[in-house]
């Protein structure tokens, strides 16, 4: 294959990297010097299913802007985010550790304090360090200042500033938490002194309407909670009043976080930088743009899916007016599988027709089964490396840390990163194996294992469906269970007694993990599993 040349040959980077490891430590950072770096653009999407968009298999939904990145890109068919929710997944994506190893890393309220220590080495911090201009847009759900939460009213920190990021454009939590409002750097943006924000997640606060009292004011009604503040027509998950000024328009998220990336991206060009475009879409509340509106013939759930595909689009087009396509990174996945009914009563369960967010996998967010944390991840690589291929190799989003970071030319990564391996081979499509084995966590906590072709559940004696109303089976049972997920990717049949010793052999790994294998001083939280 012909190679475009960017200024960044990867070979080049290879062959220094193999001299260079004549000298290796694991004590510091140090960055190497390269000419022009390639442009990295994480594009982070939410809630997405394995089968929600047509480059891989979505039945009734045609995503083009996505099926053409795909034909641009490597198509990974068996990657994973390390959770079935979005907070750990998040704090494994930006870490290079599994959130479970840290208490407090489930679904965080949206007044959490930072979850991440700002101390610990990070994936923005990893490439600031090579010399890159780093920033975040969208959706952040991983707690902001310190003891106590953030000020709303004043400065907002620490947060994503003080963990790697030159510039945060951010939904503090997610679209159904309050405060509705985006932060900037470290404050709210638009807030008027004169209407300050009053945020609790434990009783109510001011006078402004709830679904719960005022459901003749909704526009979207809640199904499973969701029923505090009313903001926009929509009652949110806690109790807010004051920042009229500041409150976002749900329907126009798309298009505002679209803007702030296109000028983080215009203001960068001349430098290396990294984008974490972190989407609200697909999550709820789904309100979606007029533009998209009734487009999908799924109800809002599908025409989010709809808009989220413009997003890219968007992103892709304005990366070619910039002439920077030669030059860039770009990297589409999602943080967890999917959820149909998730708190609004939006007619996504009605209307779903013959579509299968999750493809032929079990389970869903919040899921130990493959369905929950089972993810698309494309790749598209600058001088067209694998272009238009599919990798079946094994890859973890919590090794994106190590991977970006070598090929960023930083040869050094502090040993407070544990579970991040450097897959740099896999994300070219070099290495068509990949990991050896990778842990995933579900919303109780009971932790999978999956080893090569086989696949660990630990017991745990869990409710059967996620209890709140979603209908997705959670894949808990009292015993232990184990599939060979090459001939059972459905996980029907479960195989624990039939290979007593193959269980025992992968109960007894996965516990190695937990005990032996993380010694930062930082993070040691292992003690409730």
């Amino acid at each position: 294959m012909t190679h475009k040349n960017y200024g960044f040959p990867i070979f080049t980077l290879l062959a220094f990297l193999a001299l260079s490891c004549k000298n290796k430590s694991t004590e510091i950072h140090k960055s190497i010097e390269l000419p022009k770096k390639p442009n990295i653009v994480l594009i982070y999407a939410d809630d997405l299913g394995y089968g929600d968009i047509s480059p891989y298999g979505s039945i009734g939904l045609q995503t083009p802007y996505l099926d053409s990145l795909a034909t641009e890109s490597i198509v990974f068919r068996n990657a994973y985010a390390t959770a079935a929710t979005c907070t750990p997944s998040r704090y494994s994506l930006l870490t290079g550790n599994y959130a479970w190893r840290k208490k407090g890393t489930g679904v965080a309220k949206g007044d959490e304090s930072l979850l991440i220590d700002t101390a610990s080495t990070t994936l923005p911090s990893v490439l600031k360090s090579a010399g890159y201009e780093t920033g975040i847009v969208g959706k952040w759900h991983l707690g902001l200042g310190g003891i106590g939460g953030p000020d709303w009213n004043g400065k907002i920190a620490p947060g994503p500033l003080e963990i790697g990021f030159d510039y945060s454009y951010i939904i503090p939590a997610t679209g159904d938490r309050v405060p509705c409002v985006f932060v900037e750097n470290h404050n709210i943006v638009n807030l008027d002194p004169n209407d300050l924000i009053q945020v609790d997640y434990k009783e109510k606060v001011g006078d402004w309407p709830t679904g719960k009292e005022n459901p003749e004011l909704l526009k979207m009604k809640p199904s499973q909670g969701h029923d505090n503040t009313i903001v926009n027509g929509i009652s949110r998950i806690g109790w807010m009043t004051g920042g009229r000024a500041a409150l976002w328009d749900d329907e126009t998220i798309a298009q505002q976080l679209v803007k702030k990336s296109t000028d983080f991206i215009a203001s960068n060009k001349d430098e290396p930088f990294f984008l974490y475009l972190s989407t609200h879409d697909i999550h709820v509340p789904r309100a979606p743009n007029k533009m998209f509106q009734g487009k999908s013939g799924l109800g809002p759930r599908g025409d989010v899916i709809l808009q989220l595909d413009w997003t890219v689009g968007q992103i892709m087009s304005f990366l070619r007016q910039q002439d920077l396509m030669d030059n860039t990174i770009v990297i589409f996945s999602s943080d967890n599988g999917p959820v149909v009914d998730d708190g609004y009563y939006d007619q996504a369960r009605e209307l779903i027709g013959d579509h299968k967010p999750t493809g032929d996998l079990r389970g869903g967010k919040y899921s130990s089964l493959e369905g929950g944390a089972k993810i698309p991840l494309i790749v598209r690589w600058p001088d067209g490396k694998g272009k238009g291929t599919v990798s079946n190799a094994m890859i973890s989003q919590v090794d994106f840390l190590k991977s970006f970071g070598r090929l960023a030319g930083v040869d050094k990564i502090q040993n407070d990163v544990i579970d991040s391996q450097d897959r740099l081979d896999v994300l070219l499509g070099d290495n068509k194996v990949g990991r050896n084995s990778l842990v995933q966590e579900s919303f109780e906590g009971p932790l999978s294992y999956i080893d090569g072709n086989w696949k660990y559940i630990a017991p745990h004696d869990g409710p059967k469906l996620v209890p709140w109303g979603p209908k997705i089976e959670t894949g808990f049972e009292p015993n232990q269970q184990l599939y060979n997920l090459k001939e059972d990717s459905g996980e029907s049949n479960n195989l624990a007694d039939k290979f007593p010793e193959k269980t025992a052999e992968m109960e007894k790994k996965l516990a190695a993990i937990l005990k032996n294998s993380f010694t930062n001083k930082l993070e040691v939280h292992v003690e409730q599993y």
